[in-house]
Parts: C-alpha cells; structure tokens; sequence
C-alpha cells in the first residue's frame, strides 16, 4: 500500500515540476516576471504615524526575513538569473528584500507600495501597477517586490511572507500564474 501511495505522489509530483521548470525557463526569456511578497518582518501592517521615510517607524524584517531574502537570491542564481531589474515597494522591509536579493540595483516603485492602510487605492493602484509592467521595456529578468495586499488583489491568492509567483507576460485580464514557490 505504501508503494502504490510512493508512486502516486511521485506520478503528481512530476507535472508540477516540469510546470516549475517551464516557469522559471520563460522568467530568463523575459516571458514573464517575479513578483514575491516581502520576506517574513513580524506583525501585521504598520504602527501608528509611520513615516515611509523612517525605516525605524515601520514594521520590519527580522533575521529570519534576512535569511529568507537572502536564500531567494540564491535560489534565483541557482535557477541562472545572476541579474535582474529589481523593483521595490517604497516600503523598507520591501527594500531589503529587494538588496538582499543581491541581483542589481533596486529601483522604489510606488504602485508596489501597500495599500494595507488606504484599501480605497486598491483599483486604482492595481490599474497602476498593470500600466508599469505593460511599459517594461524587454531585457533582464524582472523581479518586483511588494506586499501581500497589492499580490491578492493582482492575482487574486494569498502568498506568504516570501511566496513568490512567477506571472506570464504580457499580463492578462485575468493573470497567469505560472508557478507559486514559497520562500
């Protein structure tokens, strides 16, 4: 019994590796991009009159977030993206994640920026978002950076601290998640 339970879950295990692979294969074609969620800083949201500026004032990475961010850039050199253009929230718990990463320089995108506070701007700041992909010039792999708010109301899932989806390009109506590969 327990070899017949091996060789199906083996059987399953199989497609959705290939899937992984042919994922990652079209993120260094440029066929489609990375978008994670920051890495694990504890808490929900921010404290009370944080300023964007003041990294001090807002919820931030712990050591297991640094350890987090720091093992996806090696999984993404693993996978031979030494490179990438690399957008962040303004956030900086966003930020570090994005520098940890280790893949070039980080560049603030404000439509990665949470909405957690300011629900009202999810519509508009999604339009937004989609706007900034659609102009993306072809090049290096792309990796953004963001928080879970501005990723469920994307692509409509729930990732953890350091999830990431890999989302074909060009973004549709409705997105494609390609792969979904927790931290």
């Amino acid at each position: 019994m327990l070899k017949w339970g091996l060789l199906l879950l083996l059987a399953l295990a199989g497609p959705a590796a290939a899937n992984t692979d042919e994922a990652w294969q079209a993120l260094r074609e440029g066929r489609a991009m990375l978008l994670m969620r920051h890495t694990h800083a504890p808490g929900t949201g921010d404290p009370p009159g944080f300023v964007l500026e003041q990294c001090h004032t807002q919820r931030n990475l712990d050591e297991l977030g640094r350890e987090q961010a720091r093992a996806w850039g090696d999984r993404l050199r693993e996978q031979g993206i030494h490179q990438a253009r690399v957008y962040s929230s303004q956030y900086c718990r966003a930020q570090e994640t994005a520098t940890l990463l280790g893949l070039g320089e980080v560049v603030p995108e404000p439509t990665l920026s949470s909405f957690f506070a300011r629900r009202e701007r999810r519509a508009e700041q999604t339009r937004e978002l989609r706007r900034f992909v659609a102009g993306l010039e072809p090049g290096l792999p792309v990796v953004l950076v963001s928080h879970q708010v501005n990723l469920t109301a994307l692509t409509g899932l729930f990732p953890r601290a350091g999830e990431a989806l890999i989302l074909a390009l060009p973004l549709e109506d409705r997105v494609r998640v390609l792969a979904r590969i927790n931290p």
